[in-house]
């Protein structure tokens, strides 16, 4: 597997401690996405968390330890970030990246299903 079997571990008891949310773990690129209530939360890729978080928020976390730029063909992902095993090393940090995507994704939109042929 491409991602750190020992994180996804850490994120999903962090998840499954969560009342009252429905959690769902997808490969998709040699990344393992959790969703959180049919939306992305966070991810695993390597050794690194994938953020998806409010995008108002990309300066505050540009700040903090660990943080790495998302880019998608050349530019910025707003809302996007991964964070490097230097920025999650104490719980206290791993659960605060973690709760920020929890608070999201209590509003971020679902993406659009595809219509199978």
């Amino acid at each position: 597997m491409a991602y750190d079997t020992n994180l996804a571990d850490r994120v999903r008891e962090y998840l499954a401690e969560i009342p009252e949310i429905e959690v769902e773990e997808k490969l998709m690129f040699n990344v393992l996405n959790f969703m959180v209530n049919g939306k992305t939360c966070v991810c695993v890729s390597n050794e690194k968390l994938m953020l998806r978080f409010d995008p108002s928020q990309q300066e505050e976390l540009y700040e903090k330890d660990g943080y790495e730029t998302m880019l998608m063909k050349g530019k910025e992902y707003k809302g996007y970030c991964y964070i490097n095993p230097d920025g999650f090393k104490n719980r206290k940090d791993f659960e605060f990246f973690l709760n920020i995507c929890l608070e999201y994704n209590k509003v971020a939109k679902s993406s659009k299903k595809r219509k199978t042929k």
